[in-house]
């Protein structure tokens, strides 16, 4: 396994409530792009369902879409990301979807965790292999 590691800007990012729940909590979907640097070159997007809870903090899972350069291999890859939002950074792992990928990336495995405190920049690691 090979260790990409880098970070992403947040460019874009919209959010509907689409759900008040009885304690306080809310249930949400959002929408982000990202522009990501480092080991890993390319454009993010990805779509989450939130489940904010009473405190302002919550739990997320989605789906990131991402286009780009991994290592001089060019493609696309599909990754399910999972994680919590502490009400000031939200950390979590992401997982490559097997059979996700195009191009050179089409055979890319692996897994990583990244954390983005409040703000456009986050921080990622990817431990991956190309067959």
């Amino acid at each position: 396994m090979t260790t990409a590691i880098g970070e992403f800007e947040i460019t874009g990012w919209d959010q509907d409530i689409y759900c008040d729940l009885p304690d306080g909590g809310k249930l949400a979907r959002a929408h982000a792009t990202h522009e990501v640097t480092g080991d890993i070159q390319g454009i993010g997007e990805v779509h989450r369902v939130m489940c904010y809870r009473r405190d302002g903090t919550a739990h997320f899972v989605g789906m990131q879409h991402l286009t780009g350069t991994i290592a001089g291999h060019t493609g696309s890859v599909v990754m399910r990301t999972v994680g919590d939002y502490d009400g000031s950074k939200a950390k979590g792992v992401w997982s490559v979807i097997t059979g996700s990928g195009t191009g050179a990336l089409a055979n890319l495995r692996g897994q990583g965790d990244f954390v983005a405190p409040t703000g456009p920049k986050a921080w990622f690691t990817l431990e991956y292999e190309l067959r």
